[in-house]
C-alpha cells in the first residue's frame, strides 16, 4: 500500500506534462487551420504566412518559457 502513495507525485507530474502537451497541439492546429483559412479563402497568403510562423515560434517559446 505505501508503493501507492509514492507514485501520486509521479502520475501528477505526467498528467500535467500531457495536458500541457495537448494543449499545445489544440492551439497549434486552430492557428495553422486559421492560417490556411485566411490564406485560402480570404486571399491574403503574405499574411497568413507571417501570421502562421509568428504564431508557431511565438508558441514554441511561450510553451519553453512557462515549462
Amino acid at each position: 500500500m505505501a508503493d501507492q502513495n509514492d507514485d501520486l507525485p509521479a502520475h501528477v507530474q505526467t498528467y500535467e506534462s500531457f495536458s500541457k502537451i495537448v494543449l499545445f497541439s489544440i492551439l497549434l492546429l486552430v492557428l495553422l487551420l486559421s492560417c490556411m483559412a485566411l490564406g485560402l479563402v480570404g486571399s491574403l497568403g503574405l499574411l497568413a504566412t507571417v501570421l502562421g510562423i509568428g504564431g508557431t515560434i511565438a508558441l514554441l517559446i511561450a510553451f519553453a518559457v512557462l515549462g
